[in-house]
């Protein structure tokens, strides 16, 4: 997947860099956990961060089969990365996609091996 193919959703998001998509949502408790941490990554220049609420995008949510939030995408120079990260011999994000909201340690880690 790559950057180009979100167009069609009106989202309009860098080439370039390491960018994270958050899919959560208003009710989920670990979307507002994780969120403040995402967000503080990228007020120091890590990332670049979407933010999407998946109660008010469906549509997109289906087409990227969104059925946990938080979901996170995770992409390097326009590309949705393809392999797999670990973190303390587990893998987190698998094929460029991780389910679920972790610490800021662990996503730290994530963001220096994309």
């Amino acid at each position: 997947m790559k950057i180009e193919d979100l167009k069609k959703f009106g989202i309009n998001a860098p080439n370039e860099g390491k960018l994270i998509i958050d899919f959560s949502s208003e009710w989920c408790g670990p979307c507002k956990f994780i969120s403040p941490i995402l967000e503080k990554f990228r007020n120091k220049g890590l990332i670049s961060l979407i933010q999407i609420d998946i109660d008010e995008n469906r549509e997109l949510a289906l087409e990227m089969n969104i059925n946990v939030v938080p979901t996170l995408f995770f992409f390097k120079d326009g590309k949705l990365i393809e392999n797999h990260i670990k973190v303390k011999g587990e893998i987190v994000v698998n094929n460029g996609i991780m389910f679920g909201a972790v610490g800021e340690l662990i996503l730290e880690k994530i963001i220096m091996k994309m």
